[in-house]
């Protein structure tokens, strides 16, 4: 055999082995280069632990892949299984290449998907730990029994300094950012951390003149402040001095969202509240029992707690709705002129029906 022919062989033998090994790799470059078909940005949500090829589905149910195949052939290259994707909430950008996509999926040293963002969790308008529970589990991978159940542990209360009363004390409400797979203890250890923050040494010392013992006590009469007014700041601090007066002086709170939250949602989208409801004996209704209730009857924004810790100082006892929509109160220091402007009110009132 000639030593030309040879030489072509050993060619031959070499590029064919070439290709072997280099076509591969060209079908995964290209396939790793394979954008997403969706046109606009979506949100992408892993909510259990699932395969490769679970997730490639997924994706293509959803429209945001088109070749299950590639996508793949490309997590298998990148070495990447169901251990390492992670949980959470990803949003997927218009012609994303599959493999940004795998990157963004993978679970990195802190716990997340690299591309997972974060979601807001609204902490408004609650009055229980339910109803807490309820908002939590709305936005993030919590369930909502699972939630109250960790919340109600004696080992949870114990480990921040609570009773299943004073608890709601805990959460300032806001909105919050939080990955989408947050568990219950990540979560009430990052509303801890806001609740520490916000109870700073000088609220520390002005919830200590004002005789409270703990935040809870605090909380919990601004918590009425805001049940009787939510709508006007300037009234808060005037309320607050006429229910630290009541306390001074022994006399029942006598408010009437306290017994209404003794009733749950019974008593909810009812405008007048008779004799009969307020007759329902339970520890947070004021009529019946004297001082603050055990806790607050629902999330207090941080204004109305500073309203507490810094009241208006004056003689009022007494507060009535003014008889019109102004949604302001008349305050009195005698029992005679608050009888006046509560006839007047009811005069009111009665014009409406």
């Amino acid at each position: 055999m000639s030593k030309s022919r040879i030489i072509g062989i050993v060619v031959v033998v070499v590029l064919l082995i070439g290709g072997l090994i280099v076509f591969p790799k060209i079908g995964l470059y290209l396939s790793s280069r394979k954008e997403s078909v969706n046109k606009e940005r979506v949100s992408f949500y892993i909510k259990q632990k699932i395969t490769i090829e679970q997730l490639a589905n997924s994706l293509k149910e959803d429209g945001i892949i088109h070749d299950v195949d590639a996508f793949i052939d490309v997590a298998e290259f990148k070495g990447l299984d169901k251990a390492k994707i992670a949980l959470g909430k990803y949003i997927i950008e218009p012609n994303t290449q599959y493999r940004n996509l795998l990157n963004g999926f993978t679970l990195n040293d802190a716990g997340n998907g690299n591309a997972e963002v974060e979601v807001d969790v609204a902490l408004n308008h609650c009055r229980t730990i339910s109803h807490i529970a309820g908002n939590v589990s709305k936005t993030l991978l919590i369930d909502s029994a699972k939630l109250v159940h960790y919340l109600m542990d004696p080992k949870t209360l114990n480990q921040y300094g609570f009773t299943p009363e004073q608890l709601p004390a805990l959460f300032i409400p806001n909105t919050y950012k939080f990955y989408y797979d947050t568990d219950e203890s990540a979560f009430v250890e990052q509303m801890a951390s806001v609740f520490k923050k916000f109870w700073t040494a000088d609220r520390m010392m002005k919830l200590q003149k004002l005789g409270f013992k703990s935040p809870s006590e605090a909380v919990t009469l601004a918590s009425i402040v805001y049940s009787e007014q939510s709508l006007i700041p300037d009234e808060w601090p005037i309320i607050a001095g006429l229910y630290l007066n009541r306390i001074e002086q022994g006399i029942f709170l006598q408010s009437d969202p306290t017994f209404k939250f003794c009733w749950g949602d019974e008593l909810n989208g009812v405008q007048r509240l008779l004799y009969i409801h307020r007759d329902k004996d339970c520890p947070y209704n004021t009529y019946l029992h004297k001082g603050l209730p055990p806790g607050p009857i629902c999330l207090t924004p941080a204004g109305v707690v500073d309203a507490v810790l810094t009241p208006t100082r004056h003689d009022y006892i007494f507060m009535m709705a003014r008889p019109d929509f102004s949604k302001r109160h008349n305050f009195s220091k005698d029992y005679a002129l608050h009888q006046q402007y509560a006839k007047k009110y009811q005069k009111w009132m009665s014009t409406l029906n």
